[in-house]
């Protein structure tokens, strides 16, 4: 079969532009956030996709809901500017390009012993540090396609620590592997567009993870302290309720500890005014503990609170449920609760707290009385499984419940928007 030649419209990044080139059988690009990583990626997938013409190939993503928000459109962006008719199989999730044949399977990673299967021509990941080493495995096992012209795996990056991720393709990468740097502040196109979005970023992330996500480096983050940027000569402050300004409370439901956070947005600031820790106590014991401590909130009163407070207990309804009720059945006007159907990314969440407790252009948003005992002991005292990027919720039952709730309330009320810029309005991680 006669295959045409085609013409996509694409302004490589000297990094783009080595990925690209690079012969390996296995190839990776890491690189910091707006270093083009998405366009890198469904770029080779078009590219093999052309030259195995007539065969199968994968791109996958860590989960469902990032491969449906953020990489599946990404794809059909380069899909629609190559000018290649393509067909979605939106039920059994592929692509087919027209007159090519060739076939792309969009499968999330999460579950990776779905991975067995046919034979690939190639595969692509996208956010590979986000997926787990087995998953990688798997596709390498069936990239095995006997009639591909090109056999190929890749991946693309942000780096996050020294993973499985770093270990197999920078720290000794075998035989067959090849891994593209990207550089910081490289993409002339998104610097064109927003010239201080590295800038913003230095105001909202803390030095570490600054140090990571915009300049690319590969740190260790999975080791000690999990709040960092907390210092009581910084971050304690004595605060008065300010009647003027909305109250604002958050709570993990938790039943040993009932744990929650009184609070005030300033501006940019936020000042945590209060903690209300209930040893064996319920959502209810917790309503009436913040009304017998804030009787009025002339300004309104914003709820927030851990995810589960919207599930259905075995005993009746739910927390938020319980919340709605405490506060109509007194009549209380200008409460809105605001409980989000599922909580934020864990490693996201703690990277805001970080970036508010002191961000990596010496900012400081954060602050809390020193009543709050137990919250400045989570921030001086909650650390990570040794190795790893996960919390240590073992060691102490008491901890880490009252900054969890700070967490969640500082996510709805600070976290900044994504935004859709750079090439073509695509997006940047």
């Amino acid at each position: 079969m006669r295959i045409r030649r085609v013409g996509i419209e694409y302004r490589s990044l000297p990094s783009q532009r080595r990925f690209h080139r690079s012969e390996a059988r296995f190839k990776g690009f890491s690189g910091p956030v707006g270093s083009g990583k998405s366009m890198a990626l469904c770029q080779e997938a078009v590219r093999l996709a052309v030259v195995n013409a007539g065969r199968t190939g994968l791109i996958g993503a860590p989960t469902y809901a990032m491969l449906r928000d953020a990489t599946l459109p990404a794809l059909l962006d380069v899909m629609e500017g190559s000018g290649i008719g393509y067909q979605h199989n939106k039920a059994e999730s592929w692509l087919r390009l027209e007159p090519l044949g060739s076939k792309i399977l969009l499968r999330s990673l999460d579950e990776y012993e779905r991975l067995r299967g046919s034979n690939l021509a190639w595969f692509g990941v996208d956010e590979l540090t986000y997926v787990q080493e087995q998953a990688w495995l798997r596709l390498e096992a069936r990239l095995r396609d006997p009639k591909a012209k090109r056999l190929c795996g890749f991946g693309v990056w942000t780096p996050k620590g020294y993973d499985w991720v770093w270990k197999r393709f920078i720290q000794s990468p075998v035989d067959g592997y090849e891994t593209v740097l990207a550089k910081p502040f490289e993409n002339r196109h998104l610097l064109g567009a927003v010239p201080d979005y590295y800038e913003r970023l230095r105001a909202s992330y803390d030095a570490d993870f600054y140090e990571q996500e915009v300049m690319g480096s590969y740190l260790s983050p999975g080791e000690g302290l999990v709040y960092r940027s907390f210092s009581r000569e910084r971050n304690v402050a004595e605060s008065e309720y300010d009647r003027s300004q909305a109250l604002i409370w958050a709570l993990d439901f938790n039943v040993e500890p009932m744990s929650s956070v009184v609070a005030q947005a300033d501006g940019e600031e936020v000042r945590v005014l209060d903690e209300i820790v209930l040893r064996r106590a319920g959502t209810l014991d917790a309503c009436e503990e913040f009304i017998k401590r804030y009787p009025e909130f002339p300004a309104g009163l914003r709820v927030y609170a851990d995810a589960s407070g919207n599930h259905m207990h075995t005993s009746g309804g739910s927390d938020r449920e319980v919340i709605e009720g405490f506060f109509q059945e007194r009549g209380m006007r200008g409460v809105r609760l605001e409980i989000p159907k599922s909580n934020p990314p864990v490693r996201q969440r703690i990277e805001l707290v970080n970036g508010r407790l002191r961000s990596a252009s010496g900012d400081v948003a954060l602050k809390v009385d020193p009543r709050c005992r137990e919250l400045i002991a989570d921030f001086e005292l909650v650390q990570y499984l040794a190795g790893t990027c996960e919390i240590d919720k073992g060691k102490d039952p008491k901890r880490t419940h009252l900054s969890d709730a700070l967490g969640y309330l500082l996510w709805q009320e600070c976290r900044g928007h994504a935004r859709r810029i750079g090439e073509r309005g695509r997006r940047l991680f």
